[in-house]
């Protein structure tokens, strides 16, 4: 009766579904290695302040012309650069959700 059983799930198929999921897995890993080392840059204040982040979300520069350091108005520097960064963040981001593979439902 169970003569005929070759491995339940349909035997050299599951091995390639296996062979599949190992080369998304590397697509995904090789893809997420290539946003870590990518760099995203934000400008504000008409290009006076550049952040620039890399896909790790780690710090690489920030570039700010002289004439943006007011000593009277500190408040404004600082507002420019979270506005930089949060953008930077915000590309990152969007560049993590569109590199992101589409898997297909089984």
């Amino acid at each position: 009766m169970y003569n005929n059983f070759k491995g339940g799930f349909g035997g050299g198929n599951m091995q390639n579904l296996l062979r599949q999921a190992q080369k998304m897995q590397e697509e995904m890993e090789q893809k997420q290695k290539e946003l870590e080392e990518s760099e995203f840059s934000s400008t504000v204040g008409g290009g006076m302040l550049e952040v620039k982040m890399n896909g790790k979300f780690e710090l690489v520069s920030i570039n700010i012309k002289p004439e943006v350091i007011d000593p009277e108005d500190p408040e404004m520097l600082a507002d420019m650069v979270k506005s930089a960064i949060n953008s930077c963040v915000e590309k990152i981001n969007q560049a993590k959700q569109d590199n992101m593979p589409n898997i297909p439902m089984i």
